[in-house]
């Protein structure tokens, strides 16, 4: 009896030591989680009294958060934005936050920093990681330049297309993209897990002016959350367009028309303006580009990474 048990005791540490060994443990803990779909000035929209914003139900409401993801490995977190709904997105956190991503110095994307000052969290060197631009408009700009003063935040440097590792061997590589960039640069990200690849590009004026090839990305990753701010042209008729340029949900369908399934189903649509269809999961809209092979990206999705 004895004897046995010592050699199932033995089994059990071996069987340990390979999942050390291999990282197969480590892997099942890497994932990504997404905290949010929606455009910067969120769902119910300030002075929205269309049907897109009048008549969602609560539920629908608790759903709609700003576009914001989530890596989560080995007890530990990193964020890609801080957002206006940081407080609930940090709520959803699956464990300890150790850093901040951020893309632009637009409201949706870095406003949530405020809530670790202070006022509120008052966060003791939390990592935030930005390019040059938008680390000078934080240190340079009041209230932000407070954090910094403070300590509640650790500014750390990014550059285009040079790789950053965080948490247990996440690779975090910035890409400059072509946008609206009246305060800082604006990038993307490409996320490199232990056995999955992600792009994030929540912000882009047009693909067609991107110095990379959108086509060839997505051949090297393994998923993309990509700019679907506005449906189509006919969504956008309340503003001038030159003043919001985005690819239309359409434009990215169509560039991508003749691609295999194996590229199209890699593609998960993000950061909805509250006026588009695709953040109601029952539309037309939504049924329609899910039956073309790709995806719309929704709150609480996980991903393994």
């Amino acid at each position: 009896m004895l004897q046995s048990i010592r050699i199932l005791v033995w089994i059990f540490l071996f069987q340990g030591t390979c999942i050390g060994m291999f990282g197969q443990h480590s892997d099942r803990k890497t994932t990504l989680k997404v905290l949010g779909t929606v455009q910067d000035g969120g769902s119910p929209h300030l002075g929205c009294e269309k049907k897109c914003c009048a008549s969602l139900t609560l539920n629908e409401k608790k759903l709609r958060k700003i576009t914001a993801l989530e890596v989560s490995q080995n007890s530990s977190s990193i964020l890609f934005e801080a957002t206006p709904d940081i407080i609930a997105q940090w709520s959803a956190l699956s464990h300890p936050l150790k850093g901040i991503f951020i893309t632009h110095a637009h409201m949706g994307h870095y406003s949530g920093l405020l809530h670790l000052g202070r006022e509120a969290l008052g966060a003791h060197n939390l990592n935030v990681y930005a390019m040059p631009k938008m680390r000078a408009f934080i240190r340079e700009n009041g209230p932000w330049s407070q954090l910094v003063d403070l300590k509640n935040i650790q500014l750390l440097p990014l550059v285009n297309k040079k790789t950053v590792q965080v948490l247990d061997k996440i690779n975090i590589t910035p890409i400059v993209v072509p946008h609206r960039d009246e305060f800082s640069e604006t990038v993307g990200y490409t996320i490199q897990g232990p056995n999955k690849t992600v792009l994030f590009v929540p912000d882009i004026d047009k693909w067609s002016l991107w110095e990379e090839d959108l086509v060839e990305l997505l051949k090297s990753v393994d998923l993309a959350f990509l700019d679907a701010t506005f449906f189509d042209r006919e969504e956008v008729n309340f503003r001038p367009y030159s003043e919001i340029p985005h690819p239309f949900v359409k434009e990215t369908m169509s560039l991508l028309e003749n691609e295999p399934i194996e590229i199209k189903s890699k593609v998960y649509f993000i950061h909805m303006n509250h006026t588009n269809p695709l953040l109601n999961p029952k539309s037309e809209e939504s049924f329609w580009v899910e039956s073309q092979g790709f995806h719309i990206a929704r709150f609480g999705q996980e991903f393994n990474l």
